[in-house]
C-alpha cells in the first residue's frame, strides 16, 4: 500500500516527517513537563506533534518493508523501526495526560474560586446581627482547606505523569536516534570505504 509516491519510495518521503515531528514532541513534552504554565498554551501543540508523528511512524515502517523488498535488507533499522511506534505512544499518552490533568485542575481551581466568592458574598448580607466578615471568613477557611487537599492531590498526580512524561521523551529520543542512526548506516555506512582490490598506501 504505502510503496512509492509519484514514482519516488514513500519510505524517505514519510520518514523526514517523523524525524521532525517526533523530535519537536519530544523537546516539547520535555517543556511542559518543567514549565507547568505552558501546558495550557503550548499542550495542545505538542500533543498535535506527538499524534501527527504515532500516526506516521507505522506508514514509515510499512513503507520501509516495501523499500526493503527492493532495495534488500536494512538488518538492525528494520527492528528498531519497529520498535519506534510503542515509544511514540508512550509519548503521546504521557503528554496528552499531562495536558489534559493541568486543564481539569485549573478549571477545578476556577470553580472552586468562583464558589468561595459566592460563599463570601453569602455570608456579608445573609447572616443578622453578625458582622459580615466572620462568618465569611470561616466559609472561606473550611472552603480553603478542603481546596489544599484537593490542590495537593492534583498537583501530586501532576508530578507523577510529569515524570513519566520526562522518562518517555527521553526514551523516545533514544530510539529515534538509534533508528536514525542505524538507518543512516544501513544507507551509506560504506560510502568512502576502500574499493575492493585498491591499493593501500605504503604497501
Amino acid at each position: 500500500m504505502f510503496d512509492t509516491f509519484n514514482g519516488l519510495p514513500v519510505h524517505p518521503l514519510v520518514v523526514h516527517a517523523v524525524v521532525v515531528l517526533l523530535p519537536l514532541a519530544v523537546l516539547g513534552t520535555l517543556a511542559i513537563a518543567v514549565r507547568p504554565r505552558w501546558r495550557t498554551s503550548y499542550g495542545p501543540l505538542v500533543v498535535g506533534a506527538a499524534l501527527v508523528a504515532t500516526v506516521l511512524t507505522p506508514v514509515a515502517t510499512s513503507s520501509g518493508e516495501s523499500l526493503e523488498e527492493k532495495v534488500g535488507d536494512p538488518g538492525e533499522h528494520a527492528e528498531l523501526g519497529d520498535q519506534l511506534l510503542w515509544f511514540a505512544l508512550a509519548l503521546l499518552i504521557a503528554a496528552g495526560a499531562l495536558v489534559w490533568l493541568q486543564w481539569r485542575a485549573e478549571r477545578a481551581e476556577r470553580a472552586q474560586q468562583a464558589q468561595s466568592q459566592q460563599s463570601e458574598q453569602t455570608g456579608r448580607v445573609g447572616v443578622a446581627g453578625t458582622p459580615g466578615p466572620a462568618p465569611a471568613a470561616h466559609a472561606a477557611d473550611g472552603s480553603e482547606r478542603a481546596g489544599r487537599v484537593g490542590t495537593d492531590a492534583e498537583q501530586t498526580r501532576l508530578m507523577v505523569v510529569a515524570v513519566v512524561a520526562v522518562i518517555a521523551a527521553l526514551a523516545c529520543a533514544v530510539q529515534v536516534y538509534r533508528v536514525g542512526d542505524s538507518g543512516a548506516r544501513a544507507a551509506w555506512g560504506d560510502v568512502g570505504a576502500a574499493p575492493t582490490g585498491a591499493p593501500v598506501a605504503g604497501s
